[in-house]
């Protein structure tokens, strides 16, 4: 009998040692695999080459004169722009994630989006437009761009964008998050 009490609590001692051993190790591998020890941001985006056609810039330079708008400045892609404050903060990059204001609109004036109240976005995923505009400027900073399809939505368009439009934004970067 003894005997046999003594083999239950061997029996015993080993078992605990086992769970308290798989314990260890779930808790050590929870632990390594729960965090990101490197805190390392691979940036994937490239900024844009393209560049807008002949014909695109003599339709936008065509809207500018129409309308009087004699300040804005040809960027070597091929969209306009102006910059009404040319902001005091940092310059964001195809991997920066910006804070903005804006608001969209073809050139008919009819609006197409706009936000009030400051939205983010990772500029690398946005219109090739704005990732070659917004550079231009530093948080804090307003820029108005006039934006060709190549470098806006294209031929296939977006929503209630038809395709191949002009596009104008005016834009207010609030924040630059590298």
């Amino acid at each position: 009998m003894q005997h046999q009490l003594q083999l239950k609590n061997q029996l015993t001692m080993k078992m605990m040692f086992k769970t308290v051993a798989l314990a260890i190790v779930a808790a050590l591998l929870l632990t390594a695999c729960g965090k990101d020890t490197t805190n390392t941001f691979v940036c994937t985006y490239k900024p844009p080459t393209d560049s807008a056609s002949i014909a695109e810039i003599a339709s936008l330079q065509t809207y500018l004169d129409i309308k009087g708008i004699t300040n804005a400045i040809q960027h070597p892609n091929g969209f306009f722009y102006t910059i009404e404050e040319p902001g005091t903060g940092a310059k964001p990059t195809v991997c920066s994630t910006v804070t903005v204001i804006y608001r969209g609109k073809l050139t008919d004036d009819t609006q197409f989006d706009s936000n009030t109240s400051g939205t983010n976005f990772t500029l690398g995923g946005l219109i090739k437009g704005w990732q070659l505009g917004l550079p231009l400027i530093g948080a804090g900073g307003k820029i108005k761009l006039y934006i060709p399809p190549s470098l806006g939505y294209g031929a296939s368009g977006s929503g209630v964008i038809p395709p191949n439009a002009n596009l104008i934004f005016e834009i207010q970067q609030l924040g630059v998050y590298n």
